[in-house]
């Protein structure tokens, strides 16, 4: 496994490689890697001839500046992880390097960036699409990977590769979890010991969510999860039951459409978000 810090040497090695003929994978990544990241590279590493990993803190993406400074920078220990995998590059740039310049660049994802996630954190999502379209041209990957955790930026990149006729496959990969159902996470880490035994009832919570799909109205199942949420000790930003392909709220079960239900929430000073498909 090789690392690189310059947009030039990672184009170099690439195209030597793909001249001759091998299949390239993408996982691009901030960092602070778990067993959620790894998973991908692992699908990556056993689909193509060569993977690549991105790690970069994207601070078009953020906010709230606490939050970038707060982001874990963890280059060294995510490299020992990503070489156990079969990784074959590490592409970690600095902010000159990925931004000699002000990004200008703005993305219209009408109502998929305007819901949920793009309500609350507004430009984030415009954030996103301007660092994964900068990666796919260094990398030109044949596939790139995204995991269903972060479900409404997955939908966002795969209408971006549509709309910017980007020659990728958005491979989406299943939310990895704990072993008592919590989303893997960067944030994560962030739980105190107390948060942490009781940071599983976001999934509780979803599963029953699953569980009434159908059964009492789409307005009452929200009612009781934030009821359930909240007396649990969190603070609910949303929680919503949204169309799988548009993010459209539904209002009622008999739309009879692919739909999921979306959660976010603060439990101490740290926000978690986590989502799961509802089957009628």
């Amino acid at each position: 496994m090789i690392t690189f810090h310059t947009i030039d040497d990672t184009r170099c090695w690439i195209k030597d490689r793909r001249q001759a003929g091998m299949k390239l994978g993408f996982v691009p990544t901030m960092g602070a890697l778990h067993e959620g990241h790894l998973d991908l590279v692992r699908r990556s590493v056993a689909g193509n001839s060569l993977t690549a990993v991105s790690i970069f803190v994207n601070p078009i993406q953020f906010n709230n500046p606490d939050d970038l400074g707060k982001y874990p920078r963890t280059l060294e220990k995510d490299e020992r992880l990503l070489d156990q995998t079969g990784c074959d590059l590490v592409f970690a740039p600095s902010v000159e390097e990925m931004y000699p310049s002000p990004a200008r660049e703005k993305y219209d994802f009408g109502e998929l960036e305007k819901v949920m996630e793009g309500a609350s954190r507004p430009g984030h999502f415009n954030g996103v699409a301007v660092v994964v379209k900068k990666l796919f041209d260094i990398i030109t990957p044949n596939r790139a990977y995204f995991g269903e955790k972060d479900y409404q930026q997955l939908r966002i990149i795969q209408t971006l590769v549509e709309m910017e006729r980007i020659p990728v496959e958005i491979i989406p990969v299943p939310t990895i979890r704990e072993p008592d159902g919590l989303a893997m996470s960067s944030r994560n880490r962030h739980l105190t010991k107390g948060e942490r035994t009781i940071a599983h009832e976001i999934y509780q919570v979803l599963l029953e969510i699953r569980r009434n799909a159908g059964k009492i109205s789409i307005a009452k199942v929200k009612e009781q999860a934030v009821s359930r949420l909240e007396k649990g000790g969190f603070i609910c930003d949303y929680i919503e039951i949204a169309s799988a392909a548009s993010l459209r709220p539904l209002e009622s079960w008999d739309e009879k459409v692919p739909a999921r239900a979306f959660v976010a929430c603060y439990l101490g000073n740290v926000r978690l978000i986590d989502n799961l498909e509802i089957i009628l």
